[in-house]
């Protein structure tokens, strides 16, 4: 039977090749870096889960960073990842990070995109607030769930993203996200990663025009990795891999073949 506490995954690539686990950002899933990993899968075993309360995977009350780390590590073990690099986006960053302060000795090597350790004020209570707010009995199609976001959420491109959690069902849509357990636990997501240290290589990737990454964020950088680089995507904000994937996966793949 299976795991019902085991993070939904997908795999991507041999797994006689060296493994990357790629770990997306809130509000995302497991196809949002699929484009990275289908780049990696020649060469690498790619494992794309989709965190707790997210996606497919099983709902939880807690969010905690040790919690979902535990995940990750969960799921390596099923799959008898000995080790493993990690690549995460925004909340996925510092799942990773905190994974590689949990398991130092597993991880090869570590990627946070656009993401500090640090702990950060609520950037995403407007978009919990249209989620919560949305009446999902008057969702006849994603149509109608676009037209009442939009009333709160101007950017097109970013009601497309959230859209891709509602599920359709026999009595109409409803959520695959556990909003309830995200508005709960938003002040977990949004705390510092553990205190802790991993001397591995990691890189940062910051997109250029987004303040997830900035200056007063070193210290917090300094005291967990003393192996950390910086590559700066000029032109790009938060969602840097979805805005110049290219580029981002190029800086994945080189970093890695290091």
């Amino acid at each position: 039977m299976a795991d019902s506490s085991l993070l939904n995954h997908e795999t991507l690539g041999t797994d006689s090749n060296p493994a990357i686990i790629i770990i997306h950002g809130l509000f995302g899933d497991k196809d949002n870096l699929k484009s990275l990993a289908r780049e990696l899968s020649e060469n690498y075993y790619c494992i794309l889960p989709d965190a707790r309360n997210h996606g497919e995977s099983f709902h939880s009350d807690s969010m905690t960073y040790p919690d979902m780390a535990e995940d990750i590590i969960k799921l390596a073990d099923s799959l008898n990842l000995k080790q493993f690099y990690l690549v995460g986006h925004s909340m996925g960053g510092k799942i990773a990070m905190e994974t590689c302060i949990k398991a130092p000795e597993r991880i090869q090597a570590a990627i946070f995109a656009d993401i500090s350790p640090a702990a950060y004020d609520g950037t995403h209570d407007s978009i919990l607030d249209a989620l919560s707010n949305l009446d999902i009995d008057q969702v006849k199609s994603r149509g109608d769930a676009d037209k009442q976001l939009a009333e709160t959420i101007s950017e097109k491109g970013i009601r497309q993203f959230l859209l891709k959690n509602l599920k359709k069902t026999d009595d109409g849509y409803q959520w695959r996200l556990n909003l309830k357990a995200l508005r709960e636990n938003y002040q977990q997501i949004s705390a510092a990663v553990s205190k802790g240290q991993y001397d591995g290589p990691v890189l940062f990737i910051k997109g250029g025009s987004s303040n997830y990454l900035a200056e007063k964020h070193q210290q917090d950088v300094a005291a967990r990795f003393s192996n950390a680089s910086v590559k700066v995507i000029e032109g790009a904000g938060h969602w840097l891999h979805a805005e110049k994937p290219r580029i981002f996966n190029r800086l994945v793949i080189e970093f890695i073949a290091q």
